[in-house]
């Protein structure tokens, strides 16, 4: 039972609270987080901390910190997820997520957790039918409330999802145009030794989609290789018995865009790229050579293709160039950023150059990990693929879509 809500700035200072328990947690406790916080500046404090009163449950968002209290034991997952929920909510409804934005929409922020708590145990937290209680601001809106004095955006009239068969949609969903979007998303991490030999990786995948179907459709995608799925998370309209018998995903769609499921691929054999560094040392000099391709074919162009290299703090400065693409250096940050693009066909990316380390330092004495990012539309790097979809329950022909894209989240190369 969460029985209060403190949002936190980056200097601990509290931007809003909300209070939903009759026994009211005084501030003070932000200042005990932020103490134990501060104490372990060199790792992250854990995600949930006993206090000599409360427990107090954390996660931090754009710079935002969301500290959650409660006098009792409860179950830690149902706390961070629905900080998550809250965090994702409020950054929809108001188009980012920062201090100043909070702070020019304290009324509808706190109309929100209102509806999103009630008695310290989680209600509404869908963001289609939260739309339907509060409005979300807007120019308007604002405006109105400025020259009216009334500054409340709930709706007079119940949401039309309290009727409905599911919590998550309305019973009577109109659109001119039917149509469903999947989009496939996937954020590949990776890690190579100095030998050039793959230590790690894998995939981390969401699907979401954006429906716009009217009525109440009843939907069923198929896949052609679930068995590479592990540690699958589902939307709640998604139903379970269906994906453990048929492995096959049953639902009704909310209105809008959401995500549908998230999921891992482990052991991955065949990373698109390969970065070979060559780093030698000697006489206060760093040579550093820096080959860069394709380890297979990914069956779609990689593209934005950036190299990130940090340099210790014993060089001094940087004397590079590369064949294809661009290279700067930035003093402050000691890191020198390759960009290189598309990979053409004729040859194969190199960076070369010399590094000059400081004063009586003869040889480079700490090797860095280069960061690697790429983008690769219209490919799962996984091999995750759609077998089939079909829409039943209605009377409408609608469009369906379907895209992929491969990004680099942790691309790491050791040298």
């Amino acid at each position: 039972m969460i029985q209060c809500l403190f949002l936190l700035s980056d200097a601990g200072d509290v931007i809003l609270e909300k209070q939903w328990m009759g026994k009211r947690v005084e501030r003070s406790i932000c200042s005990w987080f932020w103490r134990q916080r501060s104490e372990k500046e060199d790792q992250d404090p854990p995600s949930v901390i006993a206090s000599p009163t409360h427990y107090l449950l954390h996660i931090v968002r754009e710079g935002v910190t969301f500290l959650a209290c409660t006098a009792s034991e409860m179950p830690p997952l149902l706390g961070i997820e629905f900080l998550c929920k809250v965090a994702s909510v409020l950054e929809n409804y108001l188009g980012g997520l920062n201090e100043d934005i909070l702070k020019d929409n304290f009324v509808i922020v706190y109309e929100i957790l209102d509806e999103m708590m009630d008695s310290g145990f989680p209600s509404t937290t869908e963001p289609s039918v939260l739309k339907e209680i509060i409005a979300p601001p807007n120019l308007v809106s604002r405006v109105l409330s400025v020259v009216t004095g009334t500054s409340s955006s709930l709706n007079a009239a119940s949401p039309l999802a309290t009727s409905s068969q599911v919590s998550w949609r309305a019973s009577n969903v109109k659109h001119s145009n039917n149509e469903i979007y999947f989009d496939l998303v996937e954020e590949m991490d990776a890690v190579f030794n100095r030998d050039g030999f793959v230590v790690k990786c894998e995939a981390y995948g969401e699907i979401q989609a954006t429906s716009r179907l009217s009525g109440m459709p009843e939907l069923s995608l198929t896949f052609a290789n679930t068995d590479i799925l592990h540690d699958v998370n589902f939307h709640p309209c998604v139903r379970y018995r269906a994906w453990e018998a048929d492995q096959m995903l049953s639902f009704i769609p909310p209105d809008g865009a959401f995500k549908l499921m998230s999921y891992r691929v482990k052991g991955l054999k065949n990373p698109p790229l390969f970065v070979r560094p060559q780093l030698s040392s000697g006489e206060g000099i760093c040579r550093v050579n820096v080959l860069v391709g394709l380890r297979g074919d990914p069956g779609k162009p990689v593209d934005a293709i950036i190299v990130q290299l940090p340099w210790p703090p014993s060089v001094v400065s940087t004397n590079l160039s590369a064949s294809v693409g661009t290279v700067t250096y930035s003093f402050s940050t000691k890191v020198s950023t390759w960009i290189i693009g598309r990979i053409p066909k004729d040859k194969s990316p190199c960076l070369s150059g010399t590094l000059q380390l400081e004063p009586g330092i003869n040889r480079l004495e700490e090797f860095p990990t280069f960061l690697v990012g790429f983008k690769i539309q219209g490919t799962a790097v996984s091999g995750l693929k759609v077998d089939k979809m079909d829409i039943r329950n209605v009377e409408y022909r609608p469009y369906k879509g379907f895209r992929a894209v491969t990004r680099a989240a942790s691309y790491e190369i050791r040298t």
